[in-house]
């Protein structure tokens, strides 16, 4: 089977991901509104155990030109497994695995306040958008909306939405522009210097090498070079910086 076509194997040493998440029954709920994609709420289930995730399958994704086709699914949980190894942002927990469409991203489905996303929640937790920001540079997120950044009820800022990710050439396009030129804070630095001795030869790359192609880890390699030589929120461009709709 062509490596596209199968299932990763999750790293069942992660605490966060539940074993319904990874290997449980996915029943579909219906599709969830507003997507470019087919995306569907789902309930996992194994056992006693049981959690609603959202499911993204691989057979329906619409075609991009800059993207290969098929492959935001491996996106998603790629950008999953960096915040993992950062330890911020919040991403929620993802796999790549079977479901009743076929093969795709299945991510914990966290509750959250749809009135609330970047515009309005900027103001007060700017520490947690400058994490976003750097985690963007360093996946070369195309598509970070306003609405990609979620408030649950117990104050905790989730981000979501990365299948346009880890593209080889730059394509960041984000709303979170209000810390250009800014230091990056010395600690946050730190862990993506910490990222980078972890992606030499070793497991996470493995575990990376299943998502990506070779030449996206190698310009992943180079972002994370970037980040750590220049030490700064960059400037807009090249190319469009912004997604569009803006929410």
């Amino acid at each position: 089977m062509p490596r596209d076509e199968r299932p990763l194997q999750a790293d069942l040493n992660d605490p966060a991901l539940p074993a319904a998440l990874v290997s449980g029954e996915l029943e579909l709920l219906g599709l969830l509104p507003n997507s470019s994609n087919y995306t569907f709420l789902a309930r996992a289930t194994s056992g006693d155990d049981q959690v609603l995730a959202v499911y993204k399958p691989r057979r329906g994704e619409m075609p991009l030109w800059d993207f290969p086709e098929g492959t935001l699914c491996r996106r998603e949980v790629a950008a999953y497994v960096v915040a993992r190894e950062l330890g911020w942002p919040n991403v929620p927990p993802t796999v790549l695995r079977e479901g009743p469409e076929g093969l795709g991203s299945t991510q914990l489905f966290v509750e959250f306040d749809p009135s609330q996303h970047y515009f309005t929640l900027e103001g007060t937790h700017a520490a947690e958008f400058r994490r976003v920001a750097l985690f963007d540079m360093v996946v070369n997120n195309a598509d970070r909306k306003g609405g990609h950044c979620l408030l649950a009820p117990d104050g905790t800022i989730w981000v979501v939405d990365h299948g346009v990710c880890f593209n080889e050439e730059p394509k960041l396009r984000t709303v979170i522009w209000e810390h250009v030129g800014e230091r990056i804070p010395a600690d946050l630095l730190d862990d993506v210097r910490a990222l980078r001795e972890r992606l030499r030869p070793s497991a996470l790359r493995s575990e990376l090498d299943e998502l990506l192609s070779s030449d996206e880890l190698n310009a992943l390699d180079e972002r994370i070079d970037s980040v750590l030589a220049t030490g700064v929120f960059p400037e807009p461009g090249p190319g469009r910086p912004y997604p569009w709709p803006p929410v």
